[in-house]
């Protein structure tokens, strides 16, 4: 019999136009596999099981009568609990933040799915404010590793990951201010897809501002296609958000990748020390892309590591999210991010703007990249996952972070859309393009699963 829990959104929706199964017998198996993984991997603030189900209901009758109401209608998504969800607390992973309501609105992307008929299983997991790349909090503890729960799922979307890595609902909203939609979609082997900044309204807005993207966490690139073919429209509370798509990212991925340019940096022209069998894997998956069509050339983006301009903007962005706070109410914060509030108190306006001049050169520098080149390949992260409830390796010498995420970063500075395919544990194949360029990544990932490329098949323990 068809495990429920396996099967994409895209299969899930082709089964209940068929009439194989229905939005209850979906329902049920992914809220009972969220059940019984909650208790080792920690993924969830809170399920919403009886909502769901009454969902699920009302989905179920209206594809018995064949009107389904949307695109998703039926199929269970999971929420991280730093967008809005109508109904339920968002807390944010913080003790500071109250739980009272009213709770009355839903997000941009939490309204569109639920606009076509998404069923909702729960709020997943975030550090606080979801301000670094592993998930634990002071709120709900920590989050653990689907393929080894002795490591860290990632962040700070690691909730969404293990949910949608071990079957508890085929797609997840994540936010992603410096890899975190893609650092837990490579430490966990699923799909996670940074658009380009504003394709994907937010509200409300980001106390980090820009760097700040909501994107899908799926098994797969067509699943992310579909997702962002419903929560890519704009809404009016977002100023920032971009008009209409210039089509449907579902039908650009027959395109396949046959005639891109793909530029393949193994290291960022040496700036990263990558472990072996990270390269080994990222180098087979270029390959096969060469063997798909695409003209390949090993070479570098032409920029040194903006570090310390991410820094900058990344704690005062932290700064203005305890802003408010009490000084009772800080002393609940993680200790970490009690550490970079302050460190973020103490930037001058100066010191800001000098960090903004130095995210725009680097989006210029990346715009004329990809004047010669469609897409960018690069490993997701250099490392595997490491044990959790650390932010960083133990004995790395690494204080914050972003030590360990040299590739992602950057690119929450440029505003690009970048997407990471990983499989098994965790190693993931990240692709970059030029901003409104969406389609190119899909696209790139789409023709890697369809030829059944395995990214990474390291085995736990290395």
């Amino acid at each position: 019999m068809t495990d429920l829990t396996e099967l994409t959104a895209v299969r899930l929706v082709d089964g209940y136009r068929k009439g194989d199964f229905s939005p209850v017998e979906v329902t049920r198996a992914a809220l009972d596999r969220a059940e019984r993984i909650q208790p080792e991997l920690n993924a969830f603030v809170r399920l919403t099981g009886e909502e769901a189900l009454d969902r699920a209901r009302r989905s179920e009758e209206r594809w018995r009568r064949g009107e389904p109401g949307g695109r998703l209608d039926g199929v269970p998504v999971t929420v991280k609990d730093i967008l809005l969800m109508r109904g339920h607390p968002t807390l944010r992973g913080s003790r500071a933040v109250s739980p009272d309501g009213p709770w009355d609105e839903d997000a941009p992307s939490v309204a569109r799915l639920r606009e076509h008929g998404a069923v909702f299983l729960g709020k997943t997991t975030t550090p606080e404010y979801g301000w670094k790349g592993v998930t634990d909090s002071p709120l709900s503890g920590v989050t653990r590793n689907p393929h080894d729960p002795s490591r860290t799922a990632g962040g700070s979307s690691g909730g969404a990951g293990a949910a949608v890595a071990r079957g508890a609902g085929p797609l997840a909203l994540g936010t992603d201010g410096g890899g975190s939609v893609r650092i837990p979609a490579s430490f966990c082997g699923i799909f996670g897809l940074k658009p380009t900044y504003g394709r994907v309204p937010l509200y409300p807005a980001s106390a980090f501002g820009t760097l700040a993207h909501v994107g899908p966490m799926t098994r797969d690139a067509a699943d992310a296609a579909l997702m962002l073919d419903v929560i890519g429209t704009p809404d009016a509370r977002d100023w920032s958000a971009l008009g209409p798509a210039p089509g449907s990212y579902t039908d650009a991925l027959a395109e396949g990748v046959r005639g891109l340019r793909v530029a393949y940096s193994p290291s960022l022209g040496g700036q990263v020390a990558v472990r072996p069998a990270v390269a080994s894997a990222v180098r087979r998956g270029v390959e096969r892309l060469a063997e798909l069509g695409a003209y390949v050339t090993e070479t570098d983006p032409d920029f040194t590591d903006p570090v310390d301009a991410f820094h900058t903007l990344w704690f005062s962005g932290a700064a203005r999210a305890a802003q408010r706070l009490r000084a009772g109410q800080r002393e609940l914060l993680d200790p970490g991010l009690r550490d970079v509030v302050g460190t973020g108190a103490r930037y001058s306006a100066l010191e800001y703007l000098a960090a903004v001049d130095v995210r725009m050169e680097l989006g210029r520098r990346m715009g004329r990249f990809h004047e010669a080149y469609d897409l960018l390949v690069t490993p997701t992260l250099p490392i595997t996952a490491f044990e959790a409830g650390a932010e960083v390796p133990k004995g790395s010498g690494l204080r914050r972070w972003t030590g360990w995420t040299p590739f992602t970063y950057p690119f929450n500075l440029t505003q690009q859309p970048v997407g990471t395919d990983g499989d098994g544990l965790p190693i993931g194949l990240h692709l970059v393009a030029a901003r409104h360029r969406d389609d190119l990544v899909l696209r790139a990932a789409h023709a890697l699963y369809e030829a059944g490329v395995p990214v990474s098949p390291t085995p736990a323990g290395s």
